[in-house]
């Protein structure tokens, strides 16, 4: 479908105006890649009100499957949505509603968004990072350190829009998505049907997006477009008489030659903020925008929730950082910490994780630890503040863990035979805890903060451009794809084949040492160059990351199921990729394919 994403994306750059997406999102091709990336989702095994996961519709051939979808969606009606309630924070005091849809509904929902995205993406605000392909809350944070460093605008305008989710007017949202050019009139009906989907227990919604469904965020992303829009439009995007080479020149002459109040809004999701450069103007954001919400897209504000900051002398939560702007020289320079909430969530998070391998010490209750410290110390290690945070963090749980880990012979010192993971993110100079012949990743592990560039708008999922710089910035998403493998589950295997496994993943940047495409981690599969049946052992050198198919081709003996991976992979075609396989299959003790 990848042609169709691109083109998709082209045509409403240009402006295109799409009158017939039914047809797309009904193509085979695209109900089978929302059939794989909802299987691939951990929610694959949740089931909704009909009690239905994703194994119910893996028994389904495949014509049988894609003409359930197509028939349920002549005359759609989605079932009702299982409500649940799910904490906010670690402390199980606050709770959010959380509607969980079936798994069909799911899947269609999926269907729809695979062919709205692209038309949305390339019309959505560059500064909105919330819910889309590639932006993170990284990109959201080093914009506001870009606004307080660069442009040492020092009052922040926080507007928190009351319940977002379960107020979003069904009405204002059709019409926005109109606005967009999905024309499509019998899309539109489905997507309403949608949002009145029943809630179990509670009835038929007239307003909001439930928070849990496939399209909700992109919906939500919808909603706030033109907020963004709309602020944008007031001072950054101002479209002046006169042309101006650089935004720089452009903002001077606004400023010198005009009363407009200066303003750039940074918003993940519904979490938003707009920094200017004085009091005055700040309070004029915060009336212009709480009226522009109430009136133009009917949504409230939560008074309380909402106010302006003077980063100068107090400071401003965002994404689970704390900023504040401290005197540098002769400017101020942003300053950011993890606020204190999310440092006593983590440190009573790590704490349970430790009684866990105290109670069970496994293998995997370990692994799960690191995957815990690795993800939190990725989030947080944009903040210029946060070495000191987890020093603080691990100074709290020091004395916990040494009263558990003693009791399961943990020894702590410096690492002297670490995995190669291990190594590659972490110091030999910190002491830490090892448990099972495991180390257990340092809490204080991050000595140095990663400075966090501006997202580049030139990176998309539907250019071959921007593909090709995706390629070059594949780190984070190895460093992501390493804390599911972390998690995954793997019987009867040595602790030495689990930490290589690790290892090859990451020393070969995620990519399959055959096709030498990137594997998400569902995808890979650990070959054994030498199998252990004839003598082959778990070492790094006697591994290969490769992808699942890939794996069955080189053990594969039946005529009729190499042809299939020939046929799908085109491997017909390629007779170096034949050489590689090959090459394997004889270690294995199998016959070459003969193309």
């Amino acid at each position: 479908m990848q042609e169709v994403f691109d083109e998709l994306f082209t045509k409403s750059e240009e402006g295109h105006l799409f009158k017939n997406l039914f047809n797309l999102i009904i193509d085979e091709r695209n109900i089978l890649l929302a059939y794989r990336n909802i299987k691939a989702n951990k929610g694959s095994k949740t089931a909704g009100s009909d009690k239905y996961v994703i194994d119910n519709y893996k028994v389904m051939n495949k014509q049988e499957f894609i003409t359930l979808i197509r028939t349920s969606l002549k005359d759609y009606k989605p079932k009702a949505v299982r409500r649940v309630m799910i904490p906010k924070g670690m402390d199980n005091t606050q709770f959010r509603p959380l509607g969980i849809p079936t798994m069909l509904d799911r899947l269609i929902q999926q269907m729809f968004k695979q062919i709205l995205e692209p038309i949305c993406e390339a019309k959505f605000y560059n500064h909105s990072y919330g819910f889309r392909p590639l932006r993170s809350t990284k990109h959201a944070l080093s914009r506001v350190n870009f606004l307080v460093n660069i442009s040492q605008l020092h009052y922040v305008v926080d507007i928190d829009i009351k319940g977002f989710f379960d107020n979003v007017n069904h009405r204002v949202l059709m019409k926005q998505m109109w606005n967009l050019g999905i024309h499509d009139r019998g899309v539109l009906a489905i997507i309403s049907k949608m949002l009145k989907a029943p809630i179990k227990g509670i009835g038929i919604p007239n307003k909001g997006t439930p928070q849990g469904g496939i399209l909700s965020p992109l919906l939500s992303n919808i909603v706030l477009h033109d907020l963004d829009m709309w602020v944008s439009n007031q001072w950054e995007t101002f479209e002046t008489k006169h042309e101006y080479s650089q935004n720089v020149k452009k903002y001077l002459m606004l400023k010198r030659n005009s009363n407009m109040k200066i303003g750039f809004i940074v918003r993940y999701a519904d979490d938003f903020k707009i920094m200017t450069n004085n009091h005055e103007n700040a309070v004029k954001w915060f009336h212009a925008v709480t009226g522009y919400l109430k009136d133009r897209l009917k949504l409230d504000i939560s008074p309380e929730k909402s106010k302006i900051t003077n980063l100068k002398k107090k400071s401003s939560d965002f994404l689970g950082f704390k900023i504040k702007a401290v005197r540098k020289k002769q400017k101020h320079l942003v300053r950011v910490n993890m606020i204190d909430k999310k440092k006593a969530d983590v440190i009573r998070k790590m704490k349970e994780l430790i009684l866990r391998i105290r109670k069970e010490t496994t293998i995997n209750n370990i692994r799960l630890f690191n995957a815990y410290v690795m993800g939190i110390q990725n989030y947080f290690k944009y903040g210029s503040m946060v070495p000191t945070d987890f020093k603080d963090i691990a100074h709290k749980v020091h004395p916990y863990a040494r009263s558990k880990l003693h009791q399961v012979g943990g020894k702590y010192a410096h690492p002297t035979d670490a995995s190669k993971v291990y190594n590659q993110y972490y110091s030999n100079s910190l002491k830490t805890w090892k448990v099972l012949d495991v180390y257990l990743f340092p809490i204080n592990g991050i000595t140095s903060f990663t400075e966090s560039r501006q997202f580049n708008p030139k990176l998309s999922v539907y250019t071959e451009e921007g593909r090709k710089l995706i390629h070059k910035k594949l780190q984070p998403v190895v460093e992501y794809n390493i804390r599911l493998l972390m998690q995954s589950k793997i019987q009867d295997q040595s602790i030495e084949y689990q930490d290589n496994r690790l290892s090859r993943y990451s020393m070969k940047n995620g990519c399959c040492e055959i096709l030498g495409i990137f594997l998400e981690a569902h995808e890979v599969h650990c070959h054994h160059v030498k199998p252990r049946s004839l003598g082959g052992t778990d070492k790094y050198d006697n591994l290969k990351i490769i992808h699942e198919d890939m794996h069955r081709l080189i053990h594969a003996t039946e005529k009729e199921t190499i042809d299939k991976y020939l046929v799908k992979w085109k491997l017909n075609q390629n007779s170096k990729l034949i050489e590689k396989i090959n090459a394997l299959r004889k270690k294995c003790k199998n016959e070459p394919i003969v193309i």
